[in-house]
């Protein structure tokens, strides 16, 4: 009985040959690989950040210190990239002392200093500046604290402020 069964195989010319099926896959795994590249660079495409906003506040310390502390900020910032200086406004307008925040970065014991409450390496809310007023002369009311963001071409000013007086 099973002995005689018999297997036949027929000829089917309506199949799709091996070099066509061979395109069609090339192509179809390019058409996906271009979608999948083009969806991603989209996505990655650096786009133009809106500058820092800032607010800050001062308060003039009995020992010639003045403390500057950040009381707002939309977005972290980058030390590397933010200036400051300190300005002197009567009669001629003058920058008594500039510098960047990273060279001030977490220091004591010199005239400016940046602390970095959350040890970030970002300027956040609650990060501050101490200005020793009394050293660089900047205590009777005409000088101002900039804060700068952006590179030598393209500057932002981030915050200006009036560095007040201390009373005698």
């Amino acid at each position: 009985m099973d002995c005689c069964i018999r297997l036949s195989m027929q000829r089917d010319d309506d199949a799709v040959s091996p070099v066509i099926a061979t395109v069609l896959l090339l192509a179809i795994t390019v058409l996906l690989t271009s979608m999948v590249f083009i969806m991603m660079s989209t996505t990655l495409d650096n786009t133009e950040k809106a500058n820092p906003k800032v607010s800050i506040s001062v308060r003039a310390l009995s020992n010639g210190y003045h403390v500057l502390t950040v009381t707002s900020i939309d977005q972290p910032i980058d030390p590397l990239r933010v200036n400051w200086s300190i300005n002197n406004i009567s009669g001629q307008s003058t920058v008594d002392y500039q510098g960047v925040v990273e060279e001030i970065y977490g220091t004591v014991g010199t005239n400016v200093s940046f602390h970095d409450r959350d040890a970030g390496w970002s300027i956040t809310k609650g990060d501050y500046f101490v200005i020793n007023c009394e050293n660089l002369d900047c205590n009777q009311g005409f000088h101002t604290f900039k804060l700068t963001h952006g590179s030598q071409n393209d500057k932002v000013v981030l915050k200006e402020i009036k560095i007040p007086a201390l009373d005698a």
